[in-house]
């Protein structure tokens, strides 16, 4: 065939989906390329004509995914609860032959060209049964099986699975069990309200100042995974600060403590020097976001259940507005990132947080009824207050 053959069927294969909005964008900018007389019609085109409208997120892939994270929990249920008759080293080898089995098998399906969502439920479990490995070498070595640390080892494994075959499914295992590492270990020794905040929202500022590393050595799927852990980690801190009874407590800081602070402040400092404009911008708006938190924990309120006090209600004003402008930002982030799980994450937040404040403020002082008609208009007249002003800033960025 010559180079000037009409491309037919052959070009089928190299279809990709894309979104409409991508799409749409894509229509636009070739538009303009053609006004600009960067390219005629024909090569305009053959631009179009490679790609296909289509959804990131289909049926096909929520059902392999969640099969293979029961198929993966399963297979560590039964070797902790059904395999008592086998001996721990018996156990660990069986274990490490499945899961060897599957990391094989996962790779074997992506060499061959399976489909993607085969590959990932592969891949899924593979990072699940690590899992499994790591609490059997540990049974082996007479470990206690609730050590922080075998969640951290497991992180581990998961992502040099991750970064070793360029995966997403081992990276979000890994990216959950870190992160459940990093604020169980500096919480073992004892909890207190200002712990648990200081601990959600480093972790939550350092996964996320994570993310601009990889936005600059060309990963950006996996800066969309470290991005929005990160982001529900320092909503989720937020959240927590906000409400009436969490209190700085009078526990000393541990020195695992201590050592995530200083972990997340380099993290902080590596995300402010390599990132962009707009990682620079994210970074500093969860630390603005953290530090907020932090007066509301410091800011005792809500001591008595029974009697609302002035200060109780100034308490929950103060947290609702935190929250609300902290969902407003993220999900102008989520829309000018084309990341719609950041936006429903940030919808998420702003009703549990408002809920949690007129169930634990306002009840004391209403009954039931009047409660729940007031919590339903406060959700609806907040609900399009924050649409309003996500869409303004959206608009003005």
């Amino acid at each position: 065939m010559s180079p000037t053959t009409p491309a037919g069927p052959r070009h089928q294969p190299l279809l990709r989906p894309a979104s409409p909005a991508r799409l749409a964008w894509l229509a636009d900018e070739v538009q303009a390329w053609r006004e600009a007389g960067v390219v005629d019609g024909d090569q305009a085109a053959a631009i179009l004509a490679g790609y296909s409208p289509g959804r990131r997120f289909s049926l096909v892939r929520l059902l392999t995914g969640v099969g293979a994270a029961f198929v993966g929990i399963g297979a560590l249920w039964l070797v902790a609860a059904n395999l008592e008759s086998l001996s721990p080293l018996a156990r660990f080898v069986l274990v490490t032959l499945v899961w060897v089995a599957a990391l094989a098998g996962g790779e074997a399906l992506q060499a061959r060209s399976a489909p993607p969502p085969a590959v990932a439920a592969t891949r899924l479990v593979a990072a699940l049964l690590v899992g499994g490995v790591v609490m059997q070498a540990a049974q082996s070595l007479q470990v206690p099986a609730w050590e922080p640390a075998l969640v951290g080892w497991w992180s581990l494994a998961a992502l040099v699975h991750a970064y070793a075959a360029r995966a997403v499914p081992p990276l979000v295992v890994g990216v959950l069990a870190g992160s459940a590492y990093a604020v169980w270990a500096p919480l073992d020794a004892g909890a207190s309200g200002l712990g648990v905040v200081l601990a959600l929202g480093v972790v939550g500022v350092g996964a996320l100042a994570l993310a601009a590393p990889h936005e600059r050595v060309g990963l950006p799927v996996f800066a969309r995974v470290w991005r929005e852990s990160g982001l529900v980690l320092v909503l989720a801190s937020l959240v927590v600060a906000a409400v009436p009874w969490t209190t700085a407590g009078e526990r000393p800081a541990t020195s695992a403590l201590v050592l995530l602070l200083g972990v997340g402040s380099a993290l902080v400092v590596l995300g402010l020097l390599v990132g962009g404009p707009g990682d620079r911008v994210e970074v500093l708006g969860a630390l603005a976001a953290l530090g907020t938190a932090l007066v509301l924990v410091a800011w005792e309120a809500g001591a008595d259940a029974e009697v609302v006090t002035g200060p109780d209600v100034a308490h929950a004003v103060l947290g609702v507005a935190a929250c609300a402008v902290a969902c407003i930002a993220v999900a102008a982030t989520g829309t000018l990132r084309d990341d719609r799980r950041l936006v429903a994450l940030a919808t998420t937040a702003l009703v549990v947080v408002t809920t949690l404040q007129a169930f634990t403020v306002f009840a004391p002082v209403l009954e039931g009824a009047w409660l729940f008609l007031l919590l339903g208009l406060v959700l609806v007249g907040t609900g399009l207050v924050f649409d309003r002003a996500r869409r303004h800033v959206t608009a003005a960025l």
